[in-house]
């Protein structure tokens, strides 16, 4: 371990942001909802440039949080039921505000509220998910921040000079030994993937590319990520030991992205 590594101490804050009477508010959920609302304000921007009215993806926005919100922590308890069932009390499932949200989940759960709401709106779908992509990949920079400041979704033993140390007393009971800034390492990806995704947006060739072109990069930057995140079980790895849960889902996104950017309908090109 290095002599001296990055002491979170420093520059990241405990769990709770700040109290109002008897109810605490919690960094995690400030920076969820921040994540939200810049991604809305970015996808009702967007979408003027493709013929709908910014007001529809607006609207579309409290179907989002509900899908993901659901989708999310129902992965996590899925995936963490062992600690609901054999220990933490079972009124935590509905805790949200304390963490515990599984993105995949999210992205499930938010896609089906985006297919109901597009088909009762009569609005396109792939269209519609094209003005969102780039938006999720910017939520989610909010999002692995508020992981850092909560003591979630931590990383592997590490002795790298950016190496971080979380403060002894976090309720999470992440390790105090130097780990991998994992929250870091996905924030600043996803925010080089959200300027790929905005950047293609305005070139792309047909309805859905752009969805599609996420669902593929998110895969990848997630799987590689994932190699370095220790806060998994024993039992929660497959494959020989190497695969996390995160890794078998993007697998089953990737090839989901690549069938789509090989099926979805192209345009018929201009006759002279």
């Amino acid at each position: 371990f290095p002599a001296s590594p990055i002491d979170s101490t420093l520059w990241t804050m405990h769990p709770i942001a700040f109290q109002l009477g008897p109810l605490s508010i919690h960094w995690y959920g400030v920076m969820v909802a921040l994540g939200f609302l810049a991604g809305l304000w970015t996808a009702g921007r967007r979408a003027m440039h493709s013929g709908i009215a910014a007001e529809k993806i607006i609207d579309l926005g409290p179907w989002l949080i509900v899908g993901a919100i659901v989708g999310a922590r129902t992965l996590y308890v899925i995936s963490y039921w062992h600690e609901f069932f054999e220990g933490r009390p079972i009124a935590e499932v509905f805790m949200v505000w304390k963490g515990g949200l599984v993105f995949y989940g999210g992205l499930i759960g938010s896609s089906l509220a985006c297919i109901l709401y597009t088909t009762m709106k009569k609005l396109p779908l792939w269209k519609v998910a094209d003005i969102l992509a780039p938006s999720v990949a910017l939520g989610y920079v909010f999002g692995r921040i508020g992981c850092l400041l909560n003591g979630c979704c931590y990383g592997r033993a590490c002795s790298l000079p950016w190496a971080i140390r979380f403060p002894a007393d976090n309720p999470l009971n992440p390790p105090t030994f130097p780990v991998h800034p994992t929250e870091v390492y996905e924030s600043l990806l996803n925010l080089c993937l959200y300027a790929t995704l905005a950047w293609l947006f305005r070139r792309k060739k047909f309805d859905g590319q752009v969805f599609g072109v996420y669902l593929v990069c998110y895969a990848v930057l997630r799987s590689f990520v994932e190699m370095f995140r220790g806060d998994y079980l024993e039992h929660q790895h497959y494959l020989g030991g190497w695969a996390t849960p995160a890794h078998l889902v993007s697998i089953a996104i990737l090839t989901a992205g690549l069938v789509l950017l090989c099926l979805l309908p192209r345009p018929e090109p201009k006759r002279p």
